[in-house]
């Protein structure tokens, strides 16, 4: 009896060890992943205020001011004329740790500076993101304080570091057109690569609709998913791509702090909402512009105004 007991609290011992051994390795092999995303990103500073681009964007008086960045995604592969496949505005309260999200349909037909009437992502291949902010505040009366350009290989690469299992979806029906993949039916995970392909394509029965719902359902799933011990060690790994692949005029501190705050899940529930909203616009077509939203100007920017103060009923993505 007595020699059974003395073995079974040995193996005992031994098996704690074991857990000990683990967790210690584990930490270990973090606490390399931080430091050497350190270095990487000390020795890759994220890119000067001014960013590419000219940009005349909205000053703040304090750094606990709201801001409003100009998120695009840019298809660019090294032309002048790049188009920009989608058009965001990310608001970020610093005070109350809020973040608020805009997407804009991108075939709104508004007044661009100088260059009369066009779908809203023309004044992108116009002017760049300064032709963009002013197009907005001229059509929309909302003030835009940086910009961000995010290009594609930028966006699958973020994503698999965040995710490397992928993020899971159901696909509604194949989609291929336009995509330069082909993602078959059905419930599935996808990757970075696969992944842009879902929130980039239109050719379906609700168009640049279903896009920017799928754009939204990824962000939402991306936010839930990054939000663990893992994503804070990725951190500076993210912050080395970043500055591989975007554009921006944000300062180092002001996008670290917002990034942050959305990994630590500091900056609560996203809400989102879409331009121009249900019942303000109707599809119209004119000629050299083909198919345009027609839009309910006063309408929207009175539905902007309500959301940004926190009054609106927009859809609240957990």
């Amino acid at each position: 009896m007595s020699r059974k007991k003395k073995k079974r609290i040995r193996w005992g011992r031994v098996f704690g060890a074991l857990i000990l051994s683990s967790i210690f390795i584990v930490g270990l092999y973090s606490i390399y992943q931080y430091i050497e995303g350190k270095i990487k990103v000390l020795n890759e500073p994220l890119k000067k205020a001014e960013g590419k681009h000219t940009f005349k964007g909205a000053q703040t008086e304090n750094k606990l001011d709201a801001i409003n960045v100009l998120l695009l995604g840019s298809d660019s592969r090294g032309e002048k004329q790049a188009r920009t496949d989608t058009i965001m505005i990310a608001h970020y309260d610093p005070q109350n740790n809020a973040f608020k999200l805009i997407s804009l349909m991108r075939d709104m037909r508004v007044n661009v500076p100088e260059h009369g009437q066009q779908k809203l992502n023309a004044a992108f291949s116009f002017g760049g993101p300064e032709l963009l902010r002013q197009t907005i505040k001229e059509n929309f009366n909302l003030d835009i304080h940086y910009y961000a350009i995010v290009d594609f290989q930028g966006f699958e690469k973020a994503v698999d570091l965040l995710v490397p299992n992928g993020i899971e979806v159901d696909v509604p029906y194949e989609m291929s057109y336009g995509i330069g993949i082909t993602i078959d039916e059905g419930k599935q995970r996808l990757h970075g690569k696969e992944l842009l392909g879902y929130v980039r394509f239109r050719h379906d029965r609700l168009s640049d609709f279903g896009r920017i719902q799928r754009q939204q359902e990824v962000l939402s799933k991306l936010k839930e998913e990054a939000l663990d011990t893992q994503s804070i060690i990725k951190l500076p790994e993210l912050v080395g791509i970043l500055n591989k692949h975007i554009d921006t005029n944000m300062d180092s501190s002001t996008l670290m702090a917002v990034g942050k705050d959305l990994l630590t899940n500091h900056s609560g529930n996203v809400e989102t909402l879409r331009i121009p909203e249900d019942g303000s616009f109707e599809s119209k077509r004119y000629k050299g512009l083909g198919e345009v939203l027609e839009v309910d100007f006063d309408q929207n920017k009175e539905a902007l105004s309500t959301f940004l103060e926190g009054q609106g009923t927009a859809q609240t993505e957990e």
